[in-house]
């Protein structure tokens, strides 16, 4: 398998791997225009040639848009191989990328967020444990972020008091999310606009700075949906999801 490393030059005519290709779309704007200011922070973003979800992004994890403490570490922001792709040893090739940098820039370790077994939109635990990564603290709900020493000193990292309780003050459904999935930029919208037709109280709230991110109530910053402040889910809602779960509350 031959990888793609975007950059500057070639991140306007590359696919990014989300199973949407035009260029026009607007969750691909929205996510292109996020990956090209992460790059000069940093952002590696590795993919395969062949179009499809297989693919690995992480940046030094001081740049990272969530809300831990891991000086010294690369943290991964999305990991993703699936369909065919599977079964191929690409997600090993990818790791072991980032490893690698990680080691040639002299990092404590690679850190990522993951949960307590495997859940929608967050990197498979059981396989990273099988790679040699290990707890090092947990969040409410399901939240766990895992780490990979390069160093023998190497202090773990941790999320920040902020995100170990997920609360938000307020009635009804809110949304917070970032650029960093592409999903969000037509689903968050559409959501709302869902919840108005049904009159279900809704709105939603951009972390548009990684400051922001960096202190949110929530560990998973990327779309954290809360329900009279407490927390729901990480999981990007369809129209029927979302309208199950207002249903449910």
């Amino acid at each position: 398998m031959e990888y793609v490393r975007l950059t500057k030059d070639n991140l306007e005519s590359e696919h990014i791997c989300c199973a949407i290709s035009d260029n026009k779309d607007p969750q691909v704007r929205s996510k292109k225009a996020w990956l090209s200011d992460r790059l000069d922070e940093g952002l590696v973003f590795l993919k395969a040639k062949e179009r499809g979800k297989c693919f690995i992004e992480y940046i030094p994890a001081e740049y990272a848009w969530v809300p831990i403490e891991a000086d010294g570490y690369l943290f991964i922001d999305c990991f993703w191989v699936s369909g065919s792709f599977k079964g191929h040893g690409y997600a090993n090739d990818l790791l072991n990328q980032c490893i690698a940098e990680g080691k040639t820039q002299g990092k404590q370790g690679i850190c990522v967020i993951s949960s307590t077994k495997k859940r929608a939109f967050l990197s498979d635990p059981d396989y990273l444990i099988h790679k040699g990564f290990r707890p090092a603290d947990t969040a409410e709900p399901f939240f766990t972020l895992l780490y990979l020493p390069l160093k023998e000193d190497a202090n773990a990292p941790r999320f920040k008091d902020c995100a170990k309780a997920p609360h938000i003050d307020g009635k009804g459904f809110v949304i917070l999310s970032t650029a960093g999935c592409p999903f969000t930029a037509k689903y968050v919208p559409l959501i709302e606009q869902v919840a108005k037709e049904h009159g279900i109280p809704c709105k939603s709230v951009l972390l548009d700075t990684r400051e922001k991110a960096q202190n949110a109530p929530v560990a998973w910053t990327t779309y954290a949906l809360f329900h009279d402040g407490a927390y729901v889910t990480n999981e990007i809602q369809s129209e029927k999801k979302f309208l199950a779960l207002a249903e449910e509350h």
